[in-house]
């Protein structure tokens, strides 16, 4: 009877470990290719670009963005006015989608991060640490490279 216990809780001891090195799914939200402009501190304003992930089966929502660099981070949108200028403004509704299964991409001359009343200067190799603020999945924090790109 020994010999039956013992096997069966070694058996079920090579379940588990062989379930758990089936390693744990990727998450559902992901962040790549972040970057920023360089801009001299005489410039208030900076901006931020990535791409976002979504591996997940639901939507989910850029609600903020936090910086220590920053007064104030802002979700921005470019746009073509009336008159043909291009310019800026928050976006509606206050936050970005990311659809699920898909990405968002934050681009020049599009969605995009504006760090608004900078506190440091965006010099060619600074990271700057930003937090994404996502309604469902949570935060992400992460380093911002700002480079000639």
């Amino acid at each position: 009877m020994l010999h039956k216990k013992y096997f069966l809780a070694t058996l079920i001891a090579g379940m588990v470990f062989i379930l758990s090195a089936c390693g744990t799914p990727a998450p559902a939200i992901t962040v790549e290719g972040q970057w920023g402009r360089p801009s001299p501190m005489v410039a208030t304003a900076g901006a931020f670009y990535m791409t976002i992930h979504n591996n997940g089966a639901e939507s989910d929502k850029l609600v903020s963005v936090q910086s220590k660099a920053c007064g104030t981070a802002e979700l921005h949108e470019s746009y073509k006015k009336a008159d043909g200028v291009m310019g800026m403004r928050p976006v509606a509704g206050g936050f970005i989608e990311i659809p699920a299964g898909g990405a968002t991409e934050l681009k020049v001359g599009g969605l995009h991060i504006m760090c608004i009343n900078k506190l440091e200067d965006f010099v060619s190799g600074v990271k700057i640490p930003v937090t994404l603020k996502f309604e469902k999945f949570g935060d992400i924090s992460l380093e911002v490279e700002i480079s000639e790109q």
